[in-house]
């Protein structure tokens, strides 16, 4: 315990004390791989600022904290600091959590910037969904597909391509599976983008085989 209490102390002092860019990179790092949950508020303070290598590194920490970041993250959102809601969304989209969702639905069919609207869309299909109530659960997965399928009509094909990931994994937890195949196929055939197309085509295939 001592020793823990010891490297989490030391990993935040580093980032605390970081004089440069680089440094502030390798101290969030350090931080990140204890999946501490006592690190969880001093990863979010790093979404805020101007170090995209560092709030990558925060990120991936807090997703693989989890769930405990979940109610912190939702409830220092900052409204004014474009840049700090962004990563937050991203990490709220790696970790799953059902609390996120209606923060997932927005960014992806609104947000001004492609890879915020990206991991939006991903994440929309990797909601845990066995932690809704049953009774709730039906139009949560109903949101999100409506939401998905608008998506895939999005201007920018790497958008477009993240929506095809989420549809697919949402696909696979759906009865009704029609309007999802129907999308797809409209996809495979008439997206510009062959890449678009192609993973089309490859979520078709893995829902039929899921059938």
């Amino acid at each position: 315990m001592e020793a823990t209490l010891k490297t989490f102390d030391v990993c935040l002092k580093a980032v605390n004390d970081a004089d440069s860019a680089q440094g502030l990179l390798d101290a969030v790092e350090d931080l990140a791989e204890l999946k501490d949950e006592r690190a969880i508020d001093p990863l979010i303070q790093v979404l805020g600022f101007n170090n995209p290598g560092a709030a990558v590194a925060a990120v991936e920490g807090l997703i693989q904290i989890g769930i405990p970041a979940v109610s912190p993250i939702l409830e220092t959102l900052d409204g004014y600091n474009y840049g700090a809601r962004a990563w937050a969304i991203r990490a709220l989209a790696g970790i799953g959590d059902p609390r996120g969702q209606r923060l997932l639905l927005n960014a992806a069919a609104n947000d001004f910037s492609l890879s915020v609207r990206r991991a939006a869309a991903r994440g929309l299909g990797a909601i845990r969904w066995h932690e809704i109530q049953e009774t709730e659960r039906d139009g949560a997965m109903e949101r999100s597909q409506t939401i998905l399928l608008q998506v895939t009509q999005d201007e920018e094909w790497v958008v477009r391509y993240a929506a095809i990931v989420g549809l697919e994994a949402l696909a696979l937890k759906l009865n009704d599976r029609e309007k999802i195949c129907h999308s797809l196929c409209q996809l495979k055939e008439k997206d510009p983008t062959a890449a678009v197309q192609a993973r089309a085509q490859w979520a078709l295939e893995k829902i039929e085989h899921e059938r």
